[in-house]
């Protein structure tokens, strides 16, 4: 069963683009993921030009079969859109204060805001984690 969760970053006009994640949403998987790999505002975009992603990758990675698990590279996103061929699943951006609205059945969201990463719940009242930039 997949820990669901929202990725996404907090625009200038104060709305919030995101994307789906259906596995390992934890703070410990995918938070870690996030800091360890994903630490500028241009990696950032590049993981929301990809779009909903299955499991989140250490690398944006390259187009690969969705269905043949023995071809998938290890530590690559795998990604709804590009790996699978499913329509409407690119990045969506909402007025951040509609974020509670978003019903993915998410657990976790993570919020890409001056240059840090965070976790919250989904009802955004708590800060799960403050997940702090880790050595690069």
């Amino acid at each position: 069963m997949g820990t669901r969760s929202l990725i996404g970053k907090v625009n200038p006009d104060n709305t919030y683009t995101y994307i789906y994640c259906h596995w390992d949403g934890k703070p410990y998987a995918v938070g870690t993921k996030l800091v360890e790999n994903y630490f500028t505002n241009e990696k950032v975009d590049q993981l929301l030009e990809l779009g909903d992603l299955s499991s989140l990758g250490e690398k944006i990675g390259e187009k690969q079969d969705f269905n043949k698990f023995e071809t998938q590279v290890r530590g690559w996103c795998l990604a709804y859109g590009r790996d699978r061929g499913e329509d409407d699943r690119e990045a969506k951006t909402i007025p951040l204060d509609k974020l509670v609205d978003v019903d993915h059945w998410q657990e976790y969201i993570y919020i890409w805001e001056n240059n840090e990463w965070k976790c919250f719940t989904p009802s955004m009242d708590e800060l799960v984690i403050p997940i702090n930039q880790v050595e690069k």
